[in-house]
């Protein structure tokens, strides 16, 4: 009896170009390690450095318990784009020394992504900053970078057009610093996208911002606690700004996990002992130790979850 099963598909009849864009969308690790050992036409297209002006080094969050090397794995990428890389992503590994072997080798980077990279210096950023006159967008999500690091960035990198300075958000102990905010209205004047989750600016740090980013369209400030937008400000905001989302939106749509962690342990009996102590560096220092904090608890929870929503849009994943 006939059936009306349509015919089975050959995925390796595919033409090049729609291989080459799926295999985009695998991410590099996927590339070297599943992809290019199907068949000599997918290695053929594994080693055409067109496959590799986007290189995706997402992973489950935790190096040291995989098969792989995946510094090494990301200077293979970088020497197979043929220094035609102009997109970078870099998931909870990365050191002074990948960043500088990368940026040696493609200084036409447009888009750079560094989540979780507590290897990275300020140096390893500046050195690196220097070398990408050509950047537009950077990202960096729960790094630990200075307001020194970050007005090399601005000063470095003219074409800023977005920039995302992420990190746990959280109301206790209660801290304040415009560092980061003044660096950024000091130094990236271009800037249309600005997300700065979970950041202790205040009003005074958002006024700069607004001051000294005059285009911008997109600013996230969820989980900024310290910032009240009633009044005068909000209604700038509101004015001046097309896309706001404020301190309290809901963060369903953020990538990452966004629960607050505030610190139990800080009792306010002892504000007015510990007072003289929280000096703005002594702030700064508490604000990175609260951000490392959690990072082995929620680091591959919160790569999961992302990484299931990208799965959700791409079933092309399932080629290999």
């Amino acid at each position: 009896m006939a059936t009306d099963d349509p015919p089975s598909r050959n995925w390796l009849d595919l033409p090049r170009e729609i291989a080459t864009t799926i295999f985009l969308k695998l991410g590099a690790v996927e590339i070297l390690t599943t992809a290019q050992r199907v068949c000599t036409s997918w290695r053929s297209i594994c080693n055409d450095p067109a496959t590799w002006r986007s290189i995706d080094m997402r992973n489950a969050g935790d190096p040291d318990d995989m098969d792989h090397d995946l510094e090494a794995m990301c200077r293979h990428a970088v020497d197979r784009s043929h220094g035609g890389c102009v997109d970078i992503n870099v998931e909870y590994f990365g050191t002074d020394e990948l960043l500088e072997y990368t940026t040696d080798r493609c200084n036409h980077i447009r888009r750079l992504r560094l989540v979780y990279c507590i290897n990275i210096s300020d140096e390893g950023l500046s050195e690196a900053a220097a070398k990408l006159p050509l950047l537009e967008v950077l990202e960096l999500s729960y790094c630990s970078f200075s307001k020194e690091a970050l007005e090399t960035v601005g000063q470095c990198c003219p074409l800023l057009k977005s920039f995302k300075l992420n990190r746990r958000g959280y109301r206790y102990p209660h801290i304040e610093c415009d560092d980061e905010a003044q660096a950024i209205a000091k130094n990236m004047h271009e800037l249309r996208h600005l997300q700065l989750f979970g950041n202790k600016i205040t009003n005074e740090g958002l006024k700069a911002i607004l001051d000294g980013c005059p285009h911008l369209e997109y600013l996230d400030l969820r989980q900024c606690f310290n910032v009240n937008l009633g009044g005068n400000l909000g209604k700038r905001c509101t004015e001046q700004i097309k896309d706001l989302r404020r301190p309290c939106d809901p963060t369903d749509d953020y990538e990452f996990d966004a629960a607050i962690h505030d610190v139990e342990s800080f009792d306010d009996d002892d504000d007015d002992d510990d007072e003289s102590e929280f000096s703005y560096d002594n702030q700064g220092l508490l604000v990175d130790a609260l951000a490392w904090r959690g990072f082995f608890m929620v680091a591959e929870t919160s790569y999961h979850a992302s990484r299931q929503r990208w799965l959700s849009g791409h079933p092309a994943r399932l080629l290999v």
